[in-house]
C-alpha cells in the first residue's frame, strides 16, 4: 500500500490514546448502544452513506461481538488475531477478510504498526457485486447470497491469502483511496470497484478459507437477481413462471430462505433505489417515485418516512448538508 496512506492510517486516534493512557476496554458507546455488543452502522457510517473507511483500533482486546452490516478487513502491514465463530485466522499484510452479519468475532490487541483497515458496508452496497458476479454458483456469489438476506446459517466470513495477487491489491487501495480522501463519484466508483474486486477474486479461490454452513442458494439467488433488474414492474407471478416454480410455493420458499416476503425483498430495493436517485440526482421527487414503480404516491410517502424518519424531500436536504455525500 502507498506510504501516504500508511502514514495516514498509522495516526494515534483520541480512542487509542485513551488506551494508552491507561483505558483497559474499549469504549463500546463507541459502537453500540445496546448491551449486546451487535456493532451499529448507524454509530459508525454518516446518515445517507452506504460505506465507510476506518482504522482498525489498535492496543486492546476487542471482546466478542457481531455486525449489522458487513465488515471487510485488509491488513495494511503488520498482522492481527481474530477469533472467527470460535477459529482463530491471523491476518497478515495484503491479507483480505469478509464477515457478514452472522459472523461472532473477537481480536486480540493489535500493535502499533499493526495496520488494517475496515470496510462499514451496509447491504444494499453490494447489489451492483452481486450483479456483477452473473449467474453461476460459487462461494463468493454464497456470501453475497447470505449477506444481502441476513440469514443465519450462510458462510459467515471468507478469508483470502492474496498479498501476491496485484489486480487484488490495487482495486483494495483505489477503494481504501478513494473512500478516505473523499474523492468525487465516490458512490459509483467505489461500488463498481467492489464488484470487480469480486471477479478477481473468483481468480482466486485457491486462496480462501471460510467458515460457516452453505445451503442452497439457487433459488434466493435467482429471486434477488430478478427484482434488482425487474424492481419497476416485476411480479411473483412472473418470476414463478420464469423459473418453473408454482407461485404459491416459490412464495413460500422465499419467505423460508430470507425471513421476508416477496413483496418485502422488492419494497426495500425500491426504496434503497429512491435513496440512490435522492442522493445522486435532482429528479422530482414524484419523477423517482415513478420510475421505481410506485403508481400510489401517499403509500411511498408513507412507507419512506417509516423506514427513514423524514420524508424523502426531508431527506435530500439533509444530504446536501453533509460534506461527502454521495455514499
Amino acid at each position: 500500500m502507498h506510504q501516504e496512506l500508511i502514514r495516514e492510517l498509522s495516526v494515534i486516534t483520541e480512542e487509542e490514546q485513551r488506551i494508552l493512557n491507561g483505558r483497559k476496554e474499549i469504549d463500546q458507546e463507541i459502537y453500540t448502544e445496546k448491551k449486546e455488543m451487535i456493532i451499529d452502522s448507524s454509530k459508525l457510517l454518516q446518515r445517507g452513506k452506504l460505506i465507510q473507511v476506518r482504522s482498525h483500533t489498535r492496543f486492546v482486546h476487542f471482546p466478542e461481538h457481531t455486525h449489522n452490516y458487513i465488515e471487510v478487513i485488509y491488513m495494511c502491514q503488520g498482522s492481527t488475531t481474530h477469533i472467527l465463530n470460535g477459529n482463530e485466522v491471523v491476518l497478515r499484510e495484503g491479507d483480505l477478510l469478509f464477515l457478514n452479519q452472522n459472523a461472532v468475532q473477537e481480536i486480540l490487541p493489535a500493535g502499533k504498526d499493526d495496520i488494517a483497515v475496515n470496510f462499514i458496508i451496509l447491504p444494499e452496497f453490494l447489489d451492483t457485486a452481486f450483479a456483477m458476479m452473473g449467474n453461476e454458483k460459487n462461494q463468493l456469489r454464497d456470501f453475497l447470497v447470505g449477506a444481502l438476506c441476513g440469514r443465519d446459517g450462510e458462510t459467515s466470513w471468507l478469508y483470502f491469502h492474496v498479498a501476491d495477487i496485484l489486480p487484488v491489491q490495487n482495486l483494495i487501495e483505489n477503494m481504501v483511496w478513494t473512500i478516505f480522501y473523499d474523492s468525487s463519484n465516490k458512490r459509483s466508483c467505489t461500488q463498481i470497484t467492489m464488484g470487480l474486486l469480486f471477479l478477481q477474486l473468483l481468480n482466486c479461490m485457491d486462496k480462501m478459507e471460510s467458515g460457516g454452513r452453505k445451503f442452497d442458494n439457487e433459488i434466493t439467488a435467482s429471486v434477488l437477481s430478478y427484482i434488482e433488474e425487474h424492481y419497476k414492474n416485476g411480479s411473483l407471478s412472473e418470476l414463478a413462471e420464469q423459473m418453473g416454480y408454482d407461485v404459491y410455493w416459490l412464495s413460500r420458499e422465499i419467505r423460508k430462505r430470507t425471513g421476508r416476503t416477496y413483496k418485502e425483498l422488492l419494497q426495500e430495493k425500491r426504496m434503497q433505489q429512491a435513496v440512490y436517485l435522492l442522493t445522486n440526482s435532482a429528479i422530482p421527487v414524484t419523477d423517482i417515485i415513478e420510475s421505481i414503480g410506485y403508481d400510489n404516491t401517499s403509500y411511498f410517502y408513507r412507507r419512506f418516512r417509516e423506514k427513514y424518519g423524514v420524508s424523502p424531500k426531508e431527506y435530500r436536504g439533509n444530504l446536501n448538508k453533509i460534506q461527502g455525500k454521495d455514499l
